[in-house]
């Protein structure tokens, strides 16, 4: 999405502020997947997952598009798309992506994830696309870090703070680099690039993770425990969290995420 990952279904729980608060070292990803791209020639873009919609409005200029398409499941983050010259917004599912008019790029940044068979909907998209069309894809595959593990870990603990149990958390589903180096091949990409990196980000201090995950993995336990009891929660996590990871100012926080691209006949 721009940036976010709320091709997700079920509730629109997403906090767009507070999503936007690390705003310069999530555009990081962005700004290398559209490296990735060649230019459009004036054709359509379609961003989905678009998320705000903020970096997706620069998408017309950088990649040469005649216009651009930002799709979204979470209504929420849409009404934060700006005005922008070629570019509209619209709700939509990146499962059932049915396009106006067939794109010249299907550009996806940190959304995929929130959704199974990535085989079958990155073929989906393939044959959508143009002859000579391009697929751009970034996913995050950062769970195994210990600030996401904690989440789930204390939310068990505390299973009592819940009325109705810790919540089902969103399955994010991430394969190996080397399953969407082979899936491209096997949709027929002409040309190909995969690779996993790890971006650096430099937090403040220990504690400023929190602000940072309470953007994606702490929204279901604030829909769960409401603002009130909520804020208790946040206070034990950054609590464990500099237990376990020390008060380090500032902290690294690493972020390893799968970059793909492809072209297609």
């Amino acid at each position: 999405m721009s940036a976010t990952g709320s091709g997700a279904a079920g509730t629109d729980s997403w906090q767009p502020d507070q999503y936007a608060r690390f705003a310069a070292e999530r555009r990081q990803p962005f700004d290398e997947l559209v490296g990735l791209c060649r230019p459009a020639g004036g054709g359509v873009v379609y961003d989905l997952g678009c998320g705000t919609g903020v970096l997706t409005a620069e998408l017309p200029a950088r990649l040469d598009a005649g216009l651009v398409v930002g799709q979204d499941t979470s209504e929420a983050m849409l009404a934060q798309a700006p005005t922008a010259e070629r570019a509209r917004f619209e709700v939509g599912d990146l499962r059932q992506f049915t396009p106006a008019e067939p794109p010249a790029i299907i550009f996806s940044n940190a959304a995929l994830h929130w959704v199974d068979d990535h085989a079958g909907v990155l073929g989906h998209w393939r044959d959508r696309l143009v002859p000579g069309g391009q697929i751009a894809v970034q996913v995050p595959t950062n769970t195994d870090h210990p600030a996401y593990a904690l989440a789930s870990n204390l939310a068990t603990e505390l299973a009592d703070w819940f009325p109705h149990g810790p919540p089902e958390l969103p399955t994010m589903t991430v394969a190996a680099p080397e399953y969407y180096a082979q899936v491209l091949h096997d949709l027929g990409a002409t040309e190909t690039y995969v690779a996993l990196r790890v971006f650096t980000h430099l937090l403040d201090s220990t504690a400023e993770v929190t602000e940072w995950i309470k953007g994606t993995a702490l929204n279901p336990f604030r829909t769960a425990l409401g603002d009130e009891r909520f804020a208790d929660f946040e206070r034990a996590y950054t609590e464990r969290l500099i237990a376990e990871q020390g008060d380090r100012r500032p902290y690294l926080f690493t972020f390893k995420r799968i970059l793909m691209w492809a072209q297609f006949d």
